[in-house]
């Protein structure tokens, strides 16, 4: 069995930009610690999700290339791959992105959003390629966010083309009223969580999604197996990492090949 232990980062929103680096630093060493290859942040980790209610800053490109190379060295000191959700600015738009780290500092890619929710139209805008990342023997995809909860295509293309592992990193916290789960897919809760498990079965590859730690947290970030059943959870609004030990012969991508275009 060909087994590669991931991490997925479940830690409070970050009070400031330069908050969001050194919080980022310390769960690069702490996941090395023990003994992750791969370590994923949620979405627009650095410099932190442009919720409504939260008080990012503008844009700054010099912060976020400094931040950026700082992560990088912090990821060669681990020797550990690093999927940052971040931002970056092309031809002067902003994308919410994920920034690839190779274990050797070196950057390997970003991956837009590609896909994005209504709601932020006026803040991102959309990218338009996807990507293929490695990681020692592992193959994965990135579906962020609204995209991998409401479009399935966006987890397919990666797993038709042999990811082992598609990371769904996103921003999602309690709103006034809503119900609070302490179970996974919960039937009371949203469909969000049930989501994961489908894009998971579906496609015959793990689904690894990751959200911020909040109280209330209508979703937590888990790890679901390519059978479609829960492989792994962290405890709601519980800040931590949370690892997993994937069993790379499992994801064998099966159901993803086989789906063919819809007649017109």
């Amino acid at each position: 069995m060909a087994s590669f232990r991931i991490a997925v980062a479940n830690l409070p929103f970050p009070t400031t930009p330069n908050h969001s680096v050194p919080l980022a630093e310390q769960a690069i060493a702490d996941a090395a610690r023990q003994q992750a290859q791969l370590l994923c942040f949620p979405e627009c980790y650095v410099p932190g999700y442009r919720a409504p209610d939260k008080s990012v800053p503008p844009p700054d490109p010099a912060f976020l290339d400094h931040a950026h190379a700082t992560l990088a060295r912090a990821a060669a000191q681990a020797q550990l791959t690093v999927i940052l959700g971040t931002e970056r600015l092309v031809d002067n738009a902003l994308r919410a992105t994920a920034l690839v780290i190779n274990p050797d500092g070196t950057l390997a890619g970003f991956q837009d959003k590609v896909q994005l929710d209504p709601s932020e139209d006026s803040l991102y805008a959309p990218g338009t390629d996807r990507h293929l990342f490695h990681a020692g023997p592992l193959t994965f995809g990135i579906a962020i966010c609204h995209e991998g909860w409401r479009y399935p295509e966006t987890v397919r293309w990666a797993a038709r083309r042999g990811a082992h592992v598609v990371f769904h990193p996103h921003f999602h916290e309690a709103e006034p009223g809503s119900f609070q789960p302490t179970t996974f897919a919960h039937p009371a809760n949203t469909f969000h969580e049930k989501a994961a498990l489908c894009r998971a079965a579906e496609n015959t590859c793990y689904f690894a999604t990751v959200n911020y730690a909040s109280p209330g947290s209508p979703t937590t970030s888990a790890v679901v197996h390519p059978n479609g059943t829960l492989l792994t959870h962290q405890p709601y609004g519980q800040p931590g990492l949370l690892l997993a030990d994937l069993d790379l012969a499992a994801a064998t991508g099966l159901l993803a090949r086989r789906t063919k275009p819809t007649p017109a």
